[in-house]
């Protein structure tokens, strides 16, 4: 059910005054200003926003570019630091390797000696020393001395068919 509220005296006078009072134009003015004030308020933040979007990409991109830079940078120093301490532990390594060949090498000169396995400097000194005893040689049989030049360019490693050569000439010398 419905109830009819009942009007004041002077709220029945501006109700009855109709569409055409000055009251109801005013609240039409009013409602269409409100309203024409809203839809320029959305205009305006429709082309602040788009120039606002690119302002906002423009300074992204320019934040992504100084981020970038600034990585790249720390990447930069980053590199050269590893670079440095490679090569530093490279070059220590190295130096490491050789005293480890060093003393190998003196290892296995000293168990050689120990098994009487001459070295190289003693081969060469014999012979030297087998050389020279056969130019004595010669000299006192009467020969010419054989050519030793050929004895010396041979390896160590033959070393005995030397030996074997100066025994063979001293034979042929005691021989004649």
């Amino acid at each position: 059910m419905v109830k009819k509220i009942q009007k004041s005296g002077s709220d029945t006078k501006a109700a009855s005054a109709g569409p055409n009072s000055p009251l109801s134009g005013a609240i039409k003015d009013s409602a269409q200003q409100i309203w024409l004030a809203g839809l320029g308020a959305f205009s305006k933040a429709q082309e602040e926003g788009g120039k606002a979007f690119e302002s906002l990409v423009k300074e992204g991109l320019s934040i992504q570019r100084k981020t970038q830079a600034v990585a790249e940078e720390r990447i930069s120093e980053a590199t050269s630091r590893v670079s440095t301490m490679a090569t530093d532990i490279s070059s220590k390594a190295a130096g490491q390797w050789d005293k480890l060949e060093n003393i190998f090498e003196e290892r296995v000169a000293k168990a050689l000696n120990k098994l009487g396995v001459p070295s190289a400097r003693d081969v060469d000194a014999l012979i030297e020393r087998i050389d020279a005893l056969n130019q004595h040689v010669m000299r006192m049989g009467g020969m010419a001395p054989a050519k030793t030049a050929a004895r010396k360019a041979a390896p160590a490693k033959k070393a005995a068919p030397a030996k074997t050569a100066a025994r063979k000439t001293t034979r042929r010398s005691k021989a004649a």
